[in-house]
């Protein structure tokens, strides 16, 4: 039975007047500034939110994830300014005490994704606010890597959620190896992509365990399904090959240089030594650098280049 253009009429009036009353309210909360850090106004109980005070939990949801960005925005803007207007303050951070609190950022999106547990921006984006460092964000990963965990908890299936861990404890924390074990845990998921498993293996060498680092690379060499997986695993496994070539020269051209009382500047000296029979190569065939402070390094002309830099300090050290 076809509706009468009566009916139409009146309901196209009603959407019209919904419509309208939804604009009209949304710039009057606009034109509302928003309170301060301290005040708990800006947000309720997720309990309380989840019992029945919003009928739409998807709307609420979408109204909290718009006060976080919201919320977010301003606090950064505001961080930044005052990071201007003082710059030899101390660097602050939000787990000492910041020159600007984002006190309320966590709470907002731990409703936001309480009212809707598949949202699925409110957890990565709102992960990237709580990550940034001061005065760009938060600083607090551990926060961030606790949202991301929720939304595991409601979607398991999402490997996206540990890519982002992952990315957090790299970014936030220079905690590779966990992060190495946050894209090895999301490459164990089906469906996931093979490079996480290249990401995992590159955590490791960044942090120093070069061993575990190679027998991930040797898996992805061995299961790849692609030619280009296979090929970027197989350059992986030749520069962790030319960083440790790299150690061995350099330590055995300090020991020559020691014993001659001056640096060594070309390959030529130590071959006319005796102590090469040629000039060293990388697992792809081309000559080692040796720099004019007598270092070894990867040529600029190799595929290997430029090799993964290692930090300094180890994770944990």
């Amino acid at each position: 039975m076809k509706p009468s253009r009566s009916s139409l009429v009146a309901t196209c009036v009603i959407v019209a007047a919904l419509g309208g009353v939804s604009a009209a309210l949304q710039m009057m909360r606009d034109s509302v500034p928003l309170p301060s850090g301290t005040d708990e106004t800006l947000y309720v109980s997720a309990r309380g939110a989840g019992r029945g005070i919003f009928t739409h939990r998807m709307l609420a949801s979408d109204l909290y994830w718009i006060r976080a960005i919201q919320y977010f925005g301003g606090r950064a803007r505001q961080a930044r300014e005052q990071t201007l207007t003082d710059p030899l303050a101390p660097p602050a951070s939000i787990t000492t005490d910041p020159l600007v609190s984002f006190d309320l950022l966590y709470p907002l999106l731990d409703i936001t994704t309480t009212l809707d547990p598949r949202f699925n921006i409110a957890y990565r984006f709102g992960a990237i606010f709580l990550a940034a460092k001061y005065p760009e964000g938060g600083g607090r990963s551990d926060l961030a890597v606790a949202l991301l965990e929720k939304g595991l908890k409601a979607a398991p299936e999402k490997w996206q959620y540990w890519h982002d861990i992952g990315f957090v404890h790299y970014w936030g924390d220079n905690d590779f190896k966990a992060a190495s074990a946050a894209f090895q845990r999301g490459a164990e998921i089906p469906g996931s992509p093979w490079w996480l498993r290249s990401l995992a293996a590159t955590m490791l060498v960044r942090g120093g365990d070069r061993e575990t680092s190679r027998l991930l690379w040797s898996q992805l060499y061995e299961t790849a399904d692609n030619e280009y997986a296979r090929h970027a695993a197989s350059i992986k496994l030749m520069q962790l090959k030319a960083i440790e070539d790299i150690e061995r020269l350099q330590a055995a051209l300090d020991r020559f240089a020691a014993r001659r009382g001056a640096p060594v500047t070309s390959w030529n000296d130590v071959m006319a030594a005796g102590a090469l029979r040629g000039v060293p190569q990388d697992p792809t065939g081309v000559p080692y650098r040796l720099t004019p402070a007598g270092r070894v390094t990867i040529s600029e002309t190799s595929t290997l280049f430029p090799l993964p830099v290692e930090p300094q300090t180890r994770p944990g050290a």
